[in-house]
């Protein structure tokens, strides 16, 4: 499919939407022009094909297509991963100005700590597929509780925190720990949090976190 085509299928597949019954081609036309035009791109881009483009101006088409419907929340998981260092940066800027630009709000799932603390208000910590603490980008990085967010934090590249090692594998999901799923690898793991499913905690309005340490 050419660009033009893959923007327009989402304009066409959700005409049921009242924002979408009677669009005339014209519309359409210019409504997929603005979006290219939007994420950086030409309106020639829109007469090719995806091989003709580099990684990072695929994302943009990939955000463009996002974007045509003119959504108020979008998920972007791991967006940015599979990008050299210059256009992931590129590609979070756009989304920052995309953000600002459309009052958009974003699920952004990312491994990678640098790019959540500059791109994210709020911040939610999971391990195996549990959320263990949530709290505003500044008290995350600043203030973190729980164990595990201490050990991410240190983890990351250029932090000047000690580095916390946590032993052994991480536990399958299919067998799955008993208490905090965290207590096998858990450095202040207690007798309490390998039976006990720990409650939760709260900091502040916004900050709180699952663990039997508070």
């Amino acid at each position: 499919m050419k660009i033009y085509d893959i923007l327009k299928e989402p304009l066409i597949v959700n005409k049921e939407l009242e924002s979408l019954k009677n669009l005339t081609k014209k519309e359409i036309d210019n409504i997929i022009i603005d979006t290219i035009k939007q994420v950086g791109l030409e309106q020639s881009a829109l007469s090719l094909y995806p091989h003709e483009f580099s990684g990072g101006q695929r994302q943009r088409i990939a955000i463009a297509r996002a974007l045509v419907l003119k959504p108020k929340f979008i998920v972007a998981d791991e967006p940015v991963s599979a990008l050299d260092v210059s256009i992931q940066a590129q590609i979070i800027n756009l989304l920052n100005e995309l953000k600002e630009k459309f009052n958009l709000t974003f699920l952004f799932i990312s491994h990678d700590l640098s790019v959540i603390k500059y791109l994210s208000d709020r911040v939610a910590i999971m391990y195996l597929g549990e959320i263990v603490e949530i709290g505003t980008s500044d008290e995350i990085f600043n203030s973190p509780k729980h164990p595990y967010t201490e050990a991410l934090l240190s983890a990351n590249p250029g932090s000047e925190k000690e580095k916390i090692i946590l032993k052994g594998d991480l536990p399958s999901p299919t067998d799955l720990p008993s208490g905090c799923k965290f207590h096998t690898r858990c450095p202040k793991v207690m007798e309490i949090c390998k039976t006990v499913v720990p409650v939760k905690t709260e900091f502040s309005k916004t900050h709180c976190a699952y663990c039997h340490l508070y």
